[in-house]
């Protein structure tokens, strides 16, 4: 039986922005732990698992961005430069540095750092603020799940990569599932549903999806009182 994605449909929350990403680095350390490679293929993607921790680490401090200035913009991102360090891999505003310092525990450090800011953009936005995605306008509400399926999703790359085991509580999945993705169908529980969501398994009758996106529009703004 499916599981019902609206029983833990409550709002998302700057404690779950944290939760999610305090699990996902407590997960990743082991592999600091154990030595493992790093420069390993992040599951699916085409980026190593540094690079994919770097991203991850860019969306969560772009996301912060957005609901940064006093008047967000609602037509264009925060004028931040991005850019790759090789051909193919990702365009972000934060690289670590891998052959000084302190190595990935430092890339962590930096991961941790990034999700502390947008939690505390969360939790300090008024939530009658709008700013820009690609993928709908949204409010802070809407940012902090975008950055907890950021983190759920990517750390389940990197975490295959790694060799690491990795999965998430399920309310969690289930409150940023329907609020991101309120026409996906319940799966057998709500983490397999966001993997299929985000393109990363296939359901049992459905296909793995090949192009997916969110709606982070604001709920206030979809069903307006």
């Amino acid at each position: 039986m499916s599981e019902d994605l609206t029983a833990e449909s409550g709002p998302v929350t700057a404690d779950d922005v944290v939760l999610a990403v305090r699990l996902a680095v407590d997960t990743l350390r082991t592999g600091v732990e154990t030595g493992a490679d790093w420069s390993a293929k992040a599951g699916s993607l085409e980026w190593d698992c540094w690079e994919t921790v770097e991203h991850l680490a860019d969306d969560l401090l772009q996301y912060a961005s957005q609901l940064g200035p006093q008047t967000p913009a609602l037509d264009r991102n925060i004028a931040f430069t991005w850019f790759p360090r090789r051909q193919g891999g990702p365009y972000n505003m934060v690289h670590v540095e891998r052959e000084e310092g302190p190595g990935p525990a430092g890339l962590l450090e930096v991961l941790e750092a990034c999700g502390a800011l947008l939690a505390a953009m969360v939790r300090t936005t008024p939530p009658e603020v709008r700013s820009y995605h690609t993928f709908g306008v949204s409010d802070p509400e809407g940012f902090g799940a975008m950055g907890i399926v950021e983190t759920l999703a990517h750390t389940h790359d990197v975490a295959g990569g790694l060799g690491l085991a990795w999965e998430p509580p399920a309310d969690l999945c289930a409150r940023v599932l329907h609020r991101l993705f309120p026409d996906v169908q319940a799966g057998p529980d709500a983490w397999s549903t966001l993997l299929w969501a985000t393109g990363r398994m296939d359901l049992p009758g459905r296909p793995r999806r090949t192009s997916w996106r969110w709606d982070g529009t604001s709920r206030a703004d979809k069903d307006p009182v």
